[in-house]
């Protein structure tokens, strides 16, 4: 299926040229656009007329009609008819709307349905534009304006190609896979429109690209957990429960090359009686992972019902509400997590750390990964850490909260806190504090150890048992750097 042919999307990137966040922003000013992002279209619409980016600024910011003959000369090389017949601008009378929705990413311009998350009277075949779940997958991958040349990439569940020509645009070979023919549709059209080349496959998410693998995996799946009766191509996986998720997960060493990076999106079930990171853990291999799950919030399940149905339009269907809740109590599910996963290939037997982070962490997140997987990369067993230098980590301060007692001030609880990174909060003890008081970078901490026991009247190889797991944690979490 194509929504135009190679020449006409051709044409039409011809015809979006100079439409642009940064030409909207020289024209019409910076506090317009301003305004407009936050849903505040007046003086946008105030100063937009019948030139090109006038007729393209109303069309695809404001959303309101344009003169037919306007958007004729707008749309020109590309004839209004073929505008009309693919379905990207809908007739009005004497004046045209827009019948997609148009986004920009940085330079480019990804046109999908209509604008994101308002599904409701549509087809199920419906394509999502540039949300929410697209932008933290962006900032996962995307490591800033990082090069990815030479690498082999895979989008699964590409939709209008969001991920994909992000990755494509900075160098890297990208094949990219959807089960919808309409979003491999607009997968293909924004690339024509925007330069790029993507291999594009249609299929049931791994099956299109079986025993091939890649440097890089990324994946927004249709991850919505139960929802009765299958309904929206681009949400629902077709899978039970959180089902596609584990999918992923159970196949992301055989996709990737050595020393390969998966990175997904994925919804997971709080069981009563079950630790969700249990679950999680589970789905992967016991050989050759390296995992970071993260889960960033948790709804309950009628939060959770009611934040789908309003997705997609259906927060009047209270037939399909009583039967999600009732799914969600007969399988015991308390709540569903919202996350990331992060899989490294490596080596001998599986690491899988799960963790709640519900916090602001400090963007982009793709630094956030990679640190992560760096610390545990340099070895952090007894003999290794026994042997190294420390440093504490810039951003590191120690707090504390003190009660008046008879002799004065009493401390009663000291936490290290990071200003920057991943802002992790920690309790520390005062044995712990003085360890961290002498991390300079410039003694290693064997001698730290036996400078403490001495204080302390402790024997050294007891005492760095007792400390090793607190140590080793502060250096997971970035609390202490290996000099």
């Amino acid at each position: 299926m194509r929504l135009l042919q190679d020449e006409a999307a051709a044409r039409l990137g011809e015809a979006r040229e100079g439409f642009s966040r940064a030409a909207l922003s020289a024209v019409y000013g910076p506090a317009s656009l301003a305004a407009a992002d936050r849903g505040d279209y007046r003086t946008l619409l105030a100063r937009c007329g019948d030139d090109r980016l006038g007729v393209w600024a109303r069309l695809f910011v404001v959303g309101v009609p344009v003169p037919a003959e306007a958007a004729a000369k707008a749309f020109a090389p590309l004839g209004l008819d073929e505008a009309l017949a693919c379905g990207l601008l809908v007739a009005d009378g004497d004046a045209v709307t827009a019948g997609w929705g148009a986004q920009f990413d940085g330079d480019r311009l990804l046109f999908s349905d209509q604008l994101p998350n308002t599904t409701g009277g549509r087809s199920r075949e419906h394509v999502l534009g540039i949300g929410g779940a697209s932008k933290l997958l962006l900032d996962l991958a995307s490591n800033g304006a990082a090069s990815h040349d030479g690498r082999s990439v895979l989008d699964l569940g590409t939709g209008c190609g969001v991920q994909a020509l992000a990755l494509a645009a900075r160098g890297a070979s990208v094949t990219a896979t959807d089960l919808s023919g309409r979003a491999i549709a607009f997968a293909a059209l924004n690339a024509r429109v925007n330069g790029l080349e993507l291999e594009l496959l249609q299929g049931d998410l791994l099956a299109p690209v079986a025993g091939r693998r890649f440097d890089l995996v990324v994946a927004n799946p249709p991850f919505v957990v139960g929802t009765p009766g299958g309904g929206w191509t681009y949400r629902d996986g077709g899978r039970a429960a959180d089902g596609i998720a584990a999918e992923l997960a159970a196949a992301a060493t055989g996709l990737l090359r050595p020393d390969g990076t998966m990175l997904f999106l994925a919804n997971w079930l709080h069981v009563r009686g079950r630790d969700w990171s249990e679950r999680v853990a589970d789905w992967f291999p016991d050989e050759g992972a390296r995992v970071w799950a993260l889960e960033r919030e948790v709804l309950d399940p009628l939060d959770y019902v009611r934040t789908w149905q309003r997705d997609s339009g259906e927060s009047h269907d209270a037939e399909q509400a009583a039967a999600w809740l009732d799914w969600f109590d007969a399988e015991d599910v308390e709540g569903v997590g919202f996350g990331f996963v992060a899989v490294r290939g490596v080596d001998g037997a599986s690491e899988v750390v799960c963790e709640e982070v519900r916090h602001a962490v400090e963007t982009p997140w793709s630094a956030r990964v990679g640190e992560w997987f760096a610390v545990r990369e340099n070895g952090l067993e007894p003999e290794a850490l026994w042997g190294s230098r420390l440093r504490v980590a810039d951003g590191t301060v120690l707090q504390q909260t003190a009660q008046v007692g008879g002799e004065g001030w009493d401390v009663d609880r000291q936490w290290l806190q990071q200003s920057d990174g991943m802002r992790y909060a920690e309790a520390v003890d005062p044995l712990i504090v003085a360890f961290m008081g002498a991390c300079n970078g410039e003694a290693d901490v064997r001698l730290q150890v036996q400078l403490l026991a001495d204080t302390y009247g402790a024997e050294p190889a007891m005492l760095f048992a007792q400390l090793y797991p607190v140590i080793r944690r502060l250096v997971e979490r970035g609390f202490l750097r290996l000099a």
